[in-house]
């Protein structure tokens, strides 16, 4: 069964100027806080652009919609089946942090789906593979503190949205636990723009992945943000004006 990722179309009120854009947003996020909050999607389609918004399993109003596996390759084949279904012809692709590392892997393994590929705040490790599942949960039960300074960065990040389900959130960890990023195993063949911001402690890895796009050939590009870090880098005016120029190259 393909995962519902809780599709919405958002369409352009002026003439459609190029490809609709895939929104995948980050973890602990959701197409509304990621996109439309930063205003993403107003900015795409004030420049006739229609976009894809989806919510990753595990987020959004219902995080719990979805029976079975959440690994990244079934991530990855729902995406497929969105832009298979919409007809609309290959998309631009744009992810940040998590939705970065899924964007990859859609790119790598659909060239045929997408023209243009935009990663914000990207890295080339898996944070969240090394989330050590049983100690958020006894530390939501009991309070029992975590002792692991990676999953207690993650819980920070957790909670910062009062929305957040965290069970459902751990769904998803338990599925990319199964399945650990590796970028090297498939590096797209899309012309690719990295963005991240230079105060950016999770995207510190982001040289590596240039490394390997410039090793395969792939026309790649990188902006640093200044003065941005994880959690703003996404609202930058330069990031929206940088993104939108590389996809229409």
């Amino acid at each position: 069964m393909t995962l519902d990722l809780n599709l919405r179309v958002i369409r352009t009120n002026t003439e459609v100027s190029g490809p609709s854009v895939l929104l995948i947003h980050g973890f602990a996020s959701s197409g509304e806080l990621n996109w439309e909050r930063a205003r993403w999607t107003n900015y795409f389609t004030d420049h006739g652009r229609n976009v894809l918004l989806v919510d990753l399993p595990g987020h959004g109003v219902e995080p719990h919609r979805n029976e079975g596996s959440w690994a990244p390759s079934q991530i990855r084949q729902a995406l497929a089946a969105i832009v298979i279904d919409l007809d609309e012809g290959p998309v631009d692709v744009l992810g940040y942090s998590l939705g970065s590392r899924l964007a990859w892997e859609f790119a790598a393994w659909n060239p045929d789906l997408v023209e243009h590929l935009v990663m914000g705040g990207p890295g080339a490790n898996d944070m969240l593979a090394g989330f050590e599942i049983e100690q958020a949960r006894k530390f939501l039960a009991s309070g029992e503190e975590i002792n692991d300074d990676l999953t207690a960065s993650i819980m920070q990040i957790v909670a910062s949205e009062p929305s957040n389900d965290a069970e459902a959130l751990f769904k998803l960890i338990e599925g990319i636990k199964t399945e650990p990023f590796e970028p090297e195993t498939k590096v797209p063949s899309t012309p690719t723009l990295l963005v991240a911001g230079d105060h950016d402690d999770l995207a510190t890895t982001m040289p590596q992945l240039r490394r390997l796009l410039k090793d395969a050939g792939t026309r790649n590009e990188v902006l640093w943000l200044t003065g941005r870090n994880h959690a703003n880098a996404v609202t930058s005016r330069d990031f929206k004006d940088t993104a939108l120029n590389f996809m229409g190259d």
